[in-house]
């Protein structure tokens, strides 16, 4: 996923430079990169043919877990790879995170992470090759590139490290682009397929299946009991306090 970006400015707040979901991501998929670049430097290429996304492996032949390991590899001959895949996670995922917490962004990273997958297989069996091999974590990339523009659509990203933007806008183009270039030759329908993280994203988000815009900050209806009874608790001490001050003839509920 090659296009440089960082931040212009702040925006959101932060609750830390590496959240746990983020920081665990990071470890693991350079982790398995270091190893799988190294097996490859001897003529190993053991991960991609057990772990990568192959249609044909996962239907018929049920090697379900294909669909999420996919999302750990990356091309061991290019740096470029997962430099891009992990800045983007970075960049965009830690706010995401500091704003849902752990578990939602995680569950979200890897929906977006599934349903790339889906069109990968859909797309290659329909127009592709079914034994083609798809490695590498954009499909979900490209949903938290989604999310970071739905949440905070007016924070100005530096597209290139050169053109200041807002989010909304650069996630129009990286859209736009990456629909643009499935159609070139010999890309294959990987490109045109990874979309479907981002789309998957957008109709999360905007169909109120996550935590998208005010929903954010909204209370469930536990917090609004724990907040109601707290509510009550400090009314019913102000009143004894104002019931104890009247008794002694120190005033009324006026009192400060």
């Amino acid at each position: 996923m090659p296009y440089n970006t960082r931040y212009y400015n702040r925006g959101p707040s932060y609750s830390g430079w590496f959240p746990l979901g983020v920081k665990w991501l990071l470890i693991s998929n350079i982790g398995i990169f270091l190893l799988t670049f190294f097996a490859a430097r001897v003529g190993s290429n053991f991960a991609s043919e057990w772990f990568g996304l192959v249609p044909y492996r996962v239907i018929p032949r049920l090697e379900i877990w294909r669909v999420f390991t996919y999302l750990f590899l990356h091309d061991p001959s290019s740096f470029g790879h997962i430099l891009f895949n992990m800045l983007a996670l970075w960049m965009f995922g830690k706010d995401i995170e500091s704003a849902w917490g752990t578990r939602r962004f995680l569950k979200f990273y890897f929906l977006c992470g599934l349903a790339a997958a889906v069109c990968v297989i859909v797309l290659n069996y329909l127009f592709g090759n079914a034994h083609s091999n798809t490695i590498g974590a954009s499909g979900a990339i490209f949903g938290l590139l989604v999310a970071f523009g739905i949440m905070y659509p007016d924070v100005t990203v530096l597209f290139s490290f050169l053109f200041p933007i807002k989010a909304k806008y650069f996630v129009m183009i990286i859209g736009a682009i990456t629909f643009l270039s499935s159609f070139q030759a010999n890309t294959g329908v990987s490109n045109f397929a990874h979309l479907g993280g981002m789309v998957f994203g957008f109709v999360y988000l905007k169909a109120g299946w996550g935590a998208s815009s005010s929903r954010l900050s909204r209370p469930g209806p536990a917090s609004s009991l724990r907040a109601r009874y707290r509510q009550w608790k400090v009314e019913r001490a102000k009143r004894k306090f104002q019931v104890y001050l009247r008794k002694h003839g120190q005033g009324g509920p006026g009192v400060n």
